[in-house]
Parts: structure tokens; sequence; C-alpha cells
């Protein structure tokens, strides 16, 4: 039987590597967009879903809207941690989404306090999480065009 000289710790470090996913939109910067968006995709999950079952009739517009908010928080984490050009494009269509649901749930919450009882991730643009929600898209949008003109 013929002996390698090489060790078989050396054989796998010399084979060669997966190259990293085309329109790394998860890389560099974007890997603390990918973390953010997927803290807030399990916590807005989660306290929608609980609310959902739970609390429904106490504000089901404002639970219903936590739970689309998850919804396109998962998308953007899923886009990102995907990358490529088409996930790029979802991406910034959630991005866009998100940022009119935040300013138009941020000045609905401001002029109609009785038409939510109860807050949702969106309330007065994100209050209830340090602001992040405001911030968060228009973050993303930026790295998604600066990403963009790398590929």
């Amino acid at each position: 039987m013929p002996e390698s000289t090489e060790s078989a710790p050396a054989a796998a470090a010399a084979a060669p590597r997966p190259a990293p996913r085309a329109g790394g939109l998860g890389q560099g910067p974007g890997r603390l967009l990918v973390t953010l968006y997927g803290v807030f995709t399990v916590a807005a999950a989660s306290r929608s879903i609980y609310q959902l079952i739970a609390q429904y009739e106490e504000a089901p517009l404002a639970y219903v809207l936590s739970a689309v908010s998850a919804a396109v928080y998962a998308f953007i984490t899923l886009s990102l941690v995907r990358g490529g050009e088409g996930a790029r494009r979802v991406a910034v269509v959630c991005c866009a989404a998100e940022l009119i649901g935040v300013l138009t749930v941020g000045t609905w919450t401001l002029l109609d306090r009785s038409a939510f009882p109860d807050e949702t991730v969106w309330s007065d643009y994100g209050m209830g999480y340090l602001f992040i929600p405001i911030f968060l898209p228009v973050t993303g949008l930026i790295w998604l065009r600066k990403a963009r003109r790398e590929s």
C-alpha cells in the first residue's frame, strides 16, 4: 500500500475552500445588519405570536402590524444572508416597505393614540426599541446601495 507523505490535517488544510458567496451582503458591515435584523425578527415574532394568541381582542391592529414587521425583518435577514443581486433587490424592497411602515405607523400613533391601545414595534417611530426601527431601514438601504456599486 502506498504511503502518503502528507498528514491528514495538512491535506485538509491544502484542500480548496469554497469561495464566498457572490454579492456578500452579509459580509463586513452587513454582518451587523444581519445580526440586528435577526434579533428584531425573533423579538417581533415572539412578541406578536404571544399577543395574537393571548391578547388579540385588546389591540388587534397593533398585534397584526407587529407580526407584519416580524415578517419584513425575516425577509430582510434572509436576503442579506443569501446575497446576490436578486436577494439585494428583495432586501431593497423590504427595507423601503419597512421605512414606509415605520413612518406611517409612527405618525399614525402620534396622531391617533386610540387606534393603538398597545404599542407595535413601529409605534412612535420605534421609541420602545430605542428608535432602532427608524434607523435600521435607512442604514440597510445605504448598505444595499453601496453593495450594488461594489458588485
